[in-house]
């Protein structure tokens, strides 16, 4: 398969490229995809303060196949077909919609949050319901924005800058590996539907399932179109300072908040929709290189970890849990970064 270069990434330099040919060990091929299989499940449920310390581990064990399995079949599936960062995005909103609208149907079930400290919320997304679909857009955007920023490309991003140049638009697994992972995700997703299913007690309609499916099908074409394998030639323009782009991220997520109901909504695809055609705009920049790529991609993981402080958990926890579990994430959020930083930077 071809592993052209990645437009948004900037790794555009012949030497760059992977030689044809090469083969990495195994176990060499094996480490990112053990580290993205527990880093996708803490990032999408821990990172943002959604479980206490002593729930983390039952986290990685019960939801690592469904998310770091989606995570690897997304990163895999780009990197095979030589394509970059706009489809990884494409796909991972797909999974968000699958995961939201089909596996656990939190999309459709207004009763979803109400066993949880998040109960309140119910109010708010009710506002923005969209007439004969019974589904809140402004939990759309929250849930599928959320798979896309802190379950699919913030794990994704750390795990390839802490690899050399030529090892980042290179696939891990063969075609064996990429199976093993399939059927890991599958059943990951089978359990976790039959136990929300079993203690919700919801089953989603036809025309809501429907209708998330064909948005899946219609992200899933539009990701493995070939115009995104192409590659483009680098133009001379300026392009910011790696934490420019950063602060750009945080503002449009602390933005998106800002107001309630539909004039929110509004406000949060459009601030959303202006900073994705920026960061398309610089990273066709010749000055554009994975150290935009990593803060771009991470800037909302930080945010999330920032904000952990000032949320609670799903199930109630002691005082000292909580603030351990908002600790830790501190501490390995900035670890994870930092650390990712400093190799790029060597």
């Amino acid at each position: 398969m071809p592993t052209g270069p990645d437009p948004v990434a900037g790794d555009h330099a012949a030497a760059d490229r992977p030689a044809a040919g090469v083969r990495l060990p195994l176990r060499r091929r094996l480490l990112p995809v053990i580290a993205l299989l527990l880093l996708a499940p803490w990032a999408a449920e821990c990172s943002w303060g959604g479980f206490a310390i002593d729930d983390f581990l039952p986290v990685l064990i019960f939801l690592g196949p469904m998310y770091g399995g989606a995570a690897i079949l997304i990163r895999e599936t780009a990197r095979h077909l030589g394509a970059g960062w706009p489809t990884i995005v494409l796909l991972a909103a797909a999974f968000g919609v699958l995961q939201a609208g089909l596996v656990d149907q939190s999309l459709f079930n207004p009763d979803y949050l109400d066993d949880t400290q998040y109960a309140d919320t119910r109010a708010a997304a009710e506002a923005t319901l969209v007439p004969g679909l019974d589904v809140s857009l402004r939990q759309a955007f929250d849930y599928v924005g959320n798979h896309i920023v802190l379950t699919i490309c913030a794990p994704i991003v750390l795990i390839e800058s802490f690899l050399a140049p030529e090892r980042r638009p290179r696939p891990w697994l063969g075609r064996p590996g990429l199976a093993v992972v399939g059927v890991l995700y599958l059943l990951g997703s089978l359990l976790i539907f039959s136990d929300i299913n079993q203690d919700k007690g919801f089953l989603a309609s036809r025309l809501q399932l429907a209708f998330a499916a064909v948005v899946v099908v219609a992200l899933v074409a539009v990701a493995l179109l070939p115009r995104w394998r192409r590659a483009r030639p680098r133009r001379a323009r300026r392009v910011p300072h790696p934490l420019w782009v950063g602060l750009l991220v945080v503002l449009v997520r602390l933005g998106s908040d800002l107001t309630p109901g539909w004039a929110g909504v509004a406000l949060a695809l459009a601030l959303a929709g202006a900073a994705g055609a920026l960061i398309a705009y610089w990273s066709s920049g010749n000055g554009w290189g994975q150290r935009h790529v990593l803060v771009a991609g991470t800037a909302g993981l930080v945010t999330a970890a920032a904000f952990a402080y000032l949320v609670p958990p799903y199930s109630p926890a002691s005082p000292a849990a909580a603030l351990a579990g908002d600790v830790a994430v501190t501490v390995i959020t900035v670890a994870l970064v930092g650390g990712a930083w400093w190799r790029l930077r060597r």
